[in-house]
Formats: C-alpha cells, sequence, structure tokens
C-alpha cells in the first residue's frame, strides 16, 4: 500500500491543522494506521494509532493525548489527524504509516515505528510561538 501525507504547515500556537493520509494500491481494511513525527535532531516517535477492529481502538502518546484526535474513512482509504491547541515542540515532520492488524498484533510493536511496514514520505508542520 502506497501512504501520501498532507495538510502540514505553518500555524501559530494554539492553532490547528488536520493532516490527511490517502492510502492507494489497496483498501486499507484491514491495517493498522499511524502517524509518527520527527522533529530537526531527534529520532522519529510515536503520535498517535487507529486499529481496524475492536471498535477502531485508539492510542496517542502522553505529549498529544487531549489535544489529537485520529480518525479514519475506510471508504475513502483514508487517514486522518486533527491536531489542536499546537505547541511550538510539536514543530515536526509528521509521517504516517500502516501495518496489517494481523502482522501487527503478532509483531508485538505496540507504537513503536518498527511495527509498521508502510510509510509514507511526510509532511511538515511548524509551529511558531
Amino acid at each position: 500500500v502506497q501512504l501520501q501525507a498532507s495538510g502540514g504547515g505553518l500555524v501559530q500556537a494554539g492553532g490547528s491543522l488536520r493532516l490527511s493520509c490517502a492510502a492507494s494500491g489497496r483498501p486499507i481494511n484491514g491495517y493498522v494506521m499511524g502517524w509518527f513525527r520527527q522533529a530537526s535532531g531527534k529520532e522519529r516517535e510515536f503520535v498517535s494509532l487507529i486499529t481496524w477492529s475492536g471498535g477502531e481502538r485508539t492510542i496517542y502518546a502522553e505529549s498529544v493525548q487531549g489535544r489529537f484526535t485520529i480518525s479514519r474513512d475506510n471508504a475513502k482509504s483514508t487517514v486522518y489527524l486533527r491536531l489542536n491547541s499546537l505547541k511550538p515542540e510539536d514543530t515536526a515532520v509528521y509521517y504516517c504509516a500502516a501495518q496489517t492488524e494481523i502482522s501487527w498484533i503478532k509483531t508485538g510493536r505496540g507504537t513503536e515505528s518498527a511495527g509498521f511496514r508502510f510509510w509514507g514520505q511526510g509532511t511538515q508542520v511548524t509551529v511558531s510561538s
């Protein structure tokens, strides 16, 4: 599956953005979809994920809990990440990722980036103070 992230940009602190991740090649049915981010000079870190089964369970990093919301539209093969109350420390390149839920469960990698096989190219989010 090919992933294309979009929606990044420059926003003031306290502002909002909505990132989109469009999948092509196959439907995202049966896939766990995730968002990660990488700030300049830092390692890539987990932001959020949403499962396929179990009522579309969501997991968030503590740093974004209550401010970011992940959702998926399986009919459009698209995953969204709503970013509210943005802070300068949210500045990073945001990447979407996917893995089949069966493999994701089997590897037990949870929120680790190694648990995701498919990656998009990233979209830059810059939050000014």
